[in-house]
């Protein structure tokens, strides 16, 4: 996991939310002719609450993930940090900055990525539309060619940048929207599913970059993703939001320490033994053993003790010591909430 995001304290806040809160209020309609001129005279209205009174505050130069299942109210949450929408109530300050105003002061010094929503133009080449934020965000020719030059070595993207947009790959595509977004030096970057669609390569390949320009520039981050790669590569923090709630906010590490308390051992050897053995070691949870292959759960205090064990049942081939898997720790805990909340 990338230690970059973890910002010292006396770093500024960027970043301060309190108690906020977005609702949608829309109405509902049956299908049909009938239903529609039903909704004419008489409409039935609902209100939704997609973000339910959260507070946080992100340091400069920190990355953070944001997390939650569909519809938790993570989008809703970026949009109203970038000015997209408005709040229903509490305070949000970004950048000394009301988001909803969306001053041009302000939007200088910000950018959003949505994944699945280009800010380029498909059928002109990308320097092209480059050229127009260039005017766009007020740089001059300097800056611009310097941002320029840097973004397209950072991403590998230099043969691309006179080639219409529409004729390169959904990878390639996506390194050049995050040129697009960064070639005004924002110093936040929201981002909602950087790497949706994208194949192994490309995905690490904006994970890397990512990093990089936190590195160098000390680019604020905020990311939502559903691959939790993506999480573990740049994030060092996150926020988990649930039914429009935070439900935690803090390390990666602790999280996966508080979930899943212990750690994962995979023992391979050169002849069959009996795992089972291992069972009546204190701080031994599930043991699984099949031919050569041991698998157990132990407490992280005693790994030490067990792995001395493991050694004894036979010659060993291969042994593999991890922490759960967070893709794991994270859909056991939202099948879990959503289990209560259906309970309640």
């Amino acid at each position: 996991m990338n230690s970059s995001s973890d910002v010292p304290s006396m770093q500024p806040r960027v970043i301060a939310a309190r108690d906020l809160t977005k609702t949608y209020t829309f109405h509902q309609q049956r299908a049909g002719l009938g239903g529609a001129l039903t909704s004419l005279v008489r409409r039935k209205y609902e209100t939704r609450l997609a973000v339910d009174r959260i507070s946080f505050g992100i340091h400069r130069g920190e990355v953070v993930g944001l997390l939650g299942p569909n519809g938790a109210g993570k989008t809703t949450t970026l949009k109203m940090l970038s000015g997209l929408l408005y709040t229903t109530s509490g305070d949000l300050e970004v950048l000394g900055s009301t988001p909803s105003d969306r001053k041009h002061d302000y939007l200088r010094r910000i950018a959003l990525v949505m994944g699945q929503k280009s800010m380029l133009w498909w059928d002109i080449p990308a320097m092209e539309s480059l050229l127009l934020h260039k005017d766009m965000y007020g740089l001059d020719q300097d800056e611009f060619e310097h941002n320029v030059t840097e973004l397209a070595e950072l991403l590998d993207v230099r043969d691309l940048l006179n080639i219409q947009v529409r004729k390169v790959s959904l990878g390639e595509r996506m390194k050049l929207e995050l040129m697009a977004a960064l070639v005004h030096g924002p110093e936040i970057l929201f981002l909602d599913e950087p790497t949706i669609g994208l194949d192994v390569v490309a995905k690490a390949r904006v994970r890397s970059f990512l990093a990089e320009v936190n590195k160098l520039r000390g680019t604020t981050i905020l990311v939502t993703s559903h691959d939790m790669d993506d999480i573990e590569a740049l994030c060092s923090r996150v926020m988990i939001i649930d039914h429009g709630r935070l439900q935690y906010d803090g390390g990666l590490d602790e999280l996966v320490r508080t979930t899943r308390p212990r750690k994962l051992v995979q023992a391979t050897y050169a002849t069959t033994v009996d795992g089972h053995r291992l069972t009546s070691l204190d701080g031994v949870g599930a043991v699984e053993s099949s031919g050569q292959l041991v698998r157990l759960e132990v407490d992280r205090e005693r790994t030490g003790d067990v792995l001395e064990q493991l050694t004894r049942l036979g010659p060993l081939v291969d042994l593999d010591v991890a922490d759960a898997d967070v893709e794991d720790i994270m859909r056991d805990l939202f099948v879990r909430r959503s289990t209560s909340g259906d309970a309640s």
